[in-house]
């Protein structure tokens, strides 16, 4: 049986006593993680019987909505923000708020029950976030005389001109995944105009021709020309991009600190991690937080044993072994701080984030106005002459789709 097949399965076969969960996972270690979680709680609730079906991401964007609004599971794992009030908007997640009162929540999920929520009730349990950053080969900013990791962006400028002078490329990125490109935007807007702007910018209530959006794009394009990235960067994908790194062709990659568990074991002790710098010390420094969350469906069959699952998995320890094991932070404030270097540099990174904490550009705003932004951004990294067409598209879009006049 096939993996949407079994979802599908999973789904029918919900009843009183049986808990249909359907987890999206991203590599082998993610799965594993989340089935030990599964196990600890059949475990403490020897009474419920559990059917999981294990869905690759990309499937499971694709298969989410089809579930929802026919047959669905009793739990779903999600990402919190615009992402998860596109399906509350719909009547299609249940509301949890009782869930946040009776369990304590609002203490322990404080600095993300803003993401849970959807016009002032909660429909979603956090259960991890993660840091972005610049991850980096320290070796190989030793050998290009690289004595300090770059905390503004002149430093950052003057590492990304020594490597490529020591004959290696800066940066890489997996543009085909067009969600790799849009961090790099998230961070050069965030660094260059603040969270606020960033976020009136993702609620579609600033033009793509403003000057402050051409403003990164500029940003950008010195990068690009300067041939600080990978050739041919929109023909691989995330995991086609990371090998760059490992072989020594390329000193950094942005990205966030879920990818550190897929490390190779030698190559871990050697991989670096650290803030994206700051181009405009006078702008409050806000950081990329993506929270992930687990959900009830309005339609499912066994909330009850549903509430009991995110019951358990949002105690402290529960929070922490995920966070452990998907190479994230724990949602949960009460859960030990993370002990692995990156993540513990990470979790700094987020603490002191002041300008406050952006959710990523394609859960910040609707899918369908991400997705015209993602595909502006490969045509903008496939020839950077074409900024001011590409965010004239983007600004027609932007009228369309937020009925702009």
């Amino acid at each position: 049986m096939g993996l949407l097949a079994a979802a599908a399965t999973a789904a029918v076969s919900a009843a009183a006593g049986t808990l249909s969960v359907n987890i999206a996972y991203k590599g082998a270690v993610q799965r594993t993680v989340w089935q030990s979680t599964l196990d600890e709680f059949k475990k403490a609730n020897p009474d419920v019987d559990i059917k999981v079906a294990f869905v690759e991401e990309e499937a499971y964007k694709v298969q989410l909505p089809g579930w929802l609004s026919t047959q669905a599971p009793d739990i779903i794992n999600w990402h919190n923000g615009e992402r998860m009030a596109f399906y509350a908007s719909r009547g299609l997640l249940e509301d949890v708020s009782e869930d946040w009162k009776k369990n304590g929540w609002d203490a322990s999920y404080a600095s993300t029950k803003e993401a849970s929520s959807y016009q002032g009730k909660q429909y979603a349990l956090p259960t991890v976030y993660y840091s972005w950053g610049m991850f980096y080969r320290k070796d190989i900013f030793k050998t290009a005389g690289i004595a300090a990791e770059p905390k503004t962006w002149d430093e950052f400028l003057d590492a990304c001109k020594k490597l490529k002078a020591s004959g290696v490329t800066p940066l890489a990125v997996g543009g085909r995944d067009a969600w790799t490109l849009a961090g790099w935007f998230d961070y050069l807007d965030l660094r260059l105009n603040g969270n606020a702007f960033h976020q009136q910018l993702m609620a579609g209530e600033i033009a793509y021709t403003d000057a402050r959006v051409k403003k990164v794009y500029t940003a950008w394009k010195t990068l690009i020309d300067n041939k600080y990235f990978i050739d041919n960067a929109l023909s691989y994908d995330l995991d086609g991009a990371q090998p760059f790194l490992f072989q020594g062709k390329a000193a950094m990659m942005l990205m966030g600190t879920f990818i550190a568990k897929g490390f190779p074991a030698k190559m871990a002790p050697n991989m670096g991690y650290f803030q994206f710098p700051i181009i405009d010390a006078k702008v409050p420094t806000a950081e990329e937080g993506p929270t992930e969350s687990i959900h009830i469906p309005s339609k499912a069959r066994n909330k009850a044993d549903a509430r009991r699952f995110l019951a358990f998995v949002g105690t402290p320890a529960i929070s922490a072994k995920l966070a452990d094991g998907l190479g994230s932070l724990p949602a949960n404030s009460k859960s030990p701080e993370p002990t692995e270097p990156i993540s513990r540099i990470g979790f700094q990174i987020l603490s002191n984030a002041q300008g406050g904490v952006a959710q990523f550009y394609d859960r910040d705003m609707t899918k369908e106005m991400a997705d015209e932004g993602m595909k502006g951004m490969q045509k903008f990294v496939s020839d950077t002459g074409k900024i001011d067409e590409v965010l004239n598209e983007l600004e027609q879009s932007r009228k369309r789709i937020y009925k702009k006049s």
